[in-house]
C-alpha cells in the first residue's frame, strides 16, 4: 500500500540529503529546511520545526546516519574513522546530544538506544577498516528506523480501525464520528499517521462520517497542521476548540476518540499532547471508547506507570503568542508571516506543560503494529505484553 499522492511529506530524505518541512510556518507557508547535522536536527527538534514522536527519532537517527555516510567519502579521512574506539568516542556526545532534544517522546530515545546499543556491542580490530565497518552498521540502523516507520502505520491503522468498527454503538450505523488531539499524521511521523492513520482508514474504507479535531493549543498542531493533512486528502473535517469537547460529546453522536502517544507505560498510562487527558475524561463521562494508537517503539515498558514518565514543559512566552500569517488572506498574495502576543506584558506565571497523562482506566484499546490490547473486566490496568 503507497501513500497518497496528495499526503503531506514533512521528511525528505534522497541520499545523504535530508530535508524537513518548518511546521512553524504551516498552513500557509511551506518551506522546506535542509539538515547537515546532527546539531541541526536537535536544533530543528528543540525549536518544534518537527514534532511528533516518531517523525522526531527518524531525523535524529537519519542526521547520524548522513553524517557518517559523508564522513566515509572524504578524503583524507576524519580523524574518528582512524578507529572504532575513536568512533565511539566522537559519536557518544552527539548521541547524547540528540537524546536530550525532548524528554517525553520516548521514540526518540529508542532510536538513540538502538544507535548507541551497535557501538558499544561493536567488536573488532583497533583500525581504519573496522570503524568503517561499524559506521556501515550505524548508516542502515538509522535509516531503518525511519524505513520501519510507515509500514508499521498501516497496519496499526487497520488493527485499530476494525477494532472501532466493531463497537457496539458504532455496528448501529453506517458511518461514524471520530475526535483526535494535535497531529498524528504524515507530519508527525514517517508517513500515514498513527490515530490520523486510523481516521484515513475509516474514510479509505468508506466508513467515516466526520473527523473532529481539537485546535490544540498553544501551538495549534490540530488547527494548523491536522486540519492540512485531512484538507488534502479530502477527509471530511469539523475544527473545535479544545475547551469544546463536552459540549460536542452533549450534542453529537461521537463514536470515538482516537490519539496518539509519546509515551506509554508498562500499565497503560499514556503520556500525549496537553489536552488529551481533558477529552479522556469526558469520553468516559460519555461513554465514548477512547483508543491510543501508537508503534511499539512508544511503549516504555522500563517504567510502571504515568507517574514517571518526565512530562516537558516550554517556555512561558510560547503559551502567549500565536504564529500565523496577515488578515485577510487571498489566493492573489505571498502570505505574509506574523507572530502575535495576545496576552498582556510581563504575565508572571504560565503553566505550560507540553504533555499530560491520561491513566489507564481512562483508556479503552491500545493498539500498536502487532495488535490490540483491551483491559480486561476486572483490570483498570493494561498486559502489554501481546501487542509489542
Amino acid at each position: 500500500m503507497t501513500l497518497h499522492p496528495n499526503a503531506i511529506v514533512g521528511l525528505k530524505v534522497d541520499g545523504n540529503s535530508i530535508q524537513i518541512v518548518d511546521q512553524l510556518q504551516l498552513p500557509h507557508i511551506k518551506t522546506y529546511i535542509h539538515i547537515n547535522s546532527p546539531d541541526e536536527a536537535y536544533d530543528a527538534i528543540k525549536s518544534m520545526k518537527i514534532r511528533g514522536a516518531p517523525a522526531i527519532a527518524s531525523l535524529a537517527a537519519l542526521s547520524v546516519s548522513s553524517l557518517l555516510s559523508r564522513s566515509l567519502s572524504e578524503s583524507p579521512a576524519p580523524r574518528f574513522l582512524a578507529s572504532p574506539d575513536a568512533l565511539k568516542q566522537y559519536l557518544r556526545p552527539i548521541l547524547l546530544h540528540l537524546n536530550n532534544a525532548r524528554p517525553t517522546a520516548v521514540n526518540l530515545g529508542g532510536a538513540i538506544r538502538r544507535l548507541a546499543t551497535i557501538l558499544d556491542q561493536y567488536v573488532g580490530n583497533e583500525n581504519e577498516p573496522a570503524a568503517r565497518e561499524l559506521a556501515g552498521a550505524l548508516i542502515t540502523e538509522g535509516k531503518l528506523v525511519a524505513d520501519e516507520d510507515v509500514g508499521r502505520n498501516i497496519t496499526m491503522s487497520k488493527y485499530g480501525a476494525e477494532w472501532v468498527c466493531q463497537q457496539p454503538k458504532s455496528l448501529r450505523t453506517p458511518k461514524l464520528n471520530v475526535l483526535t488531539v494535535c497531529n498524528t499524521g504524515s507530519l508527525a511521523t514517517s508517513g500515514y499517521g498513527t490515530a490520523f492513520g486510523l481516521i484515513t482508514r475509516l474514510h479509505e474504507i468508506s466508513k467515516l462520517e466526520d473527523a473532529f479535531y481539537t485546535q490544540s493549543t498553544p501551538y495549534h498542531q490540530g488547527s494548523r497542521l491536522t486540519a492540512l493533512e485531512l484538507q488534502s486528502l479530502s477527509i471530511p473535517s469539523t475544527m473545535i476548540c479544545d475547551s469544546m469537547v463536552g459540549s460536542l460529546f452533549q450534542h453529537n453522536e461521537v463514536h470515538a476518540v482516537v490519539v496518539g502517544a509519546d509515551r506509554i507505560a508498562r500499565n497503560g498510562d499514556t503520556a500525549n499532547k496537553i489536552g488529551t487527558y481533558n477529552a479522556a475524561v469526558l469520553a468516559r463521562r460519555h461513554d465514548i471508547p477512547f483508543v491510543v494508537v501508537a508503534p511499539i517503539s512508544t511503549v516504555d515498558m522500563d517504567i510502571p506507570d504515568g507517574s514517571h514518565i518526565p512530562i516537558e514543559h516550554r517556555p512561558a512566552i510560547e503559551a502567549c503568542l500565536v504564529r500565523g500569517v496577515s488578515y485577510p488572506v487571498t489566493n492573489l498574495q505571498t502570505p505574509q508571516p506574523v507572530t502575535v502576543q495576545f496576552t498582556p506584558l510581563g504575565i508572571d506565571k504560565v503553566y505550560n506543560p507540553s504533555f499530560d497523562v491520561t491513566p489507564a482506566e481512562l483508556i479503552s484499546a491500545i493498539v500498536t503494529e502487532k495488535g490490540v490490547a483491551v483491559k480486561s473486566l476486572e483490570h483498570s490496568s493494561f498486559d502489554l505484553s501481546a501487542i509489542i
